[in-house]
């Protein structure tokens, strides 16, 4: 049995401060393809007693990282990221190996840039949102982690709750 991503060990190249995040979109990739497995379309935007659907969580976390990511290289969001923003709640009714396509598209290009960090930047002053909301670059990296594995938690339930409404 392959151990959770986290006690696999240092990854080579990667400065140990910057790993975590790596580590938090390999577990996200297994979780969520491990739960999804077997979900119809159906099941996967079903919103069971009113939570969010799994379907909108996997989208969201792909979203999410991609306007975090923006912020992370001192980019402002696209007109793009600002429409998908506005049309994320909506409710796609795409397949299971859909939205792994999307997530997995999301994390590796968010993959390419972290691995080019520099660690000698981690404190460096970054701006979130239209208020500009100040954070660093490490900051950005731990609640890209954490607000991935938030999503996961929430996809996960919504996958459970799904299986069970039948």
């Amino acid at each position: 049995m392959v151990p959770e991503p986290w006690l696999r060990g240092p990854i080579p190249g990667v400065h140990p401060l910057i790993a975590p995040l790596l580590r938090s979109f390999e577990q996200a990739r297994e979780d969520l393809a491990q739960f999804t497995e077997g979900l119809t379309p159906e099941q996967l935007w079903a919103s069971p007693h009113g939570f969010g659907s799994a379907g909108f969580h996997i989208r969201h976390i792909a979203l999410s990282t991609e306007r975090l990511m923006s912020y992370l290289q001192n980019r402002e969001l696209t007109v793009e990221q600002m429409k998908a923003l506005r049309d994320e709640a909506q409710p796609l009714g795409l397949g299971r190996e859909e939205l792994l396509a999307i997530l997995e598209k999301a994390l590796r290009e968010a993959e390419a840039v972290v691995r080019g960090i520099d660690p000698a930047t981690l404190e460096e002053p970054r701006a979130v949102g239209r208020k500009r909301l100040p954070t660093t670059v490490i900051g950005l990296l731990t609640h890209i982690a954490e607000h991935t594995q938030r999503h996961v938690g929430q996809a996960i339930g919504a996958c459970k709750l799904s299986r069970l409404a039948g």
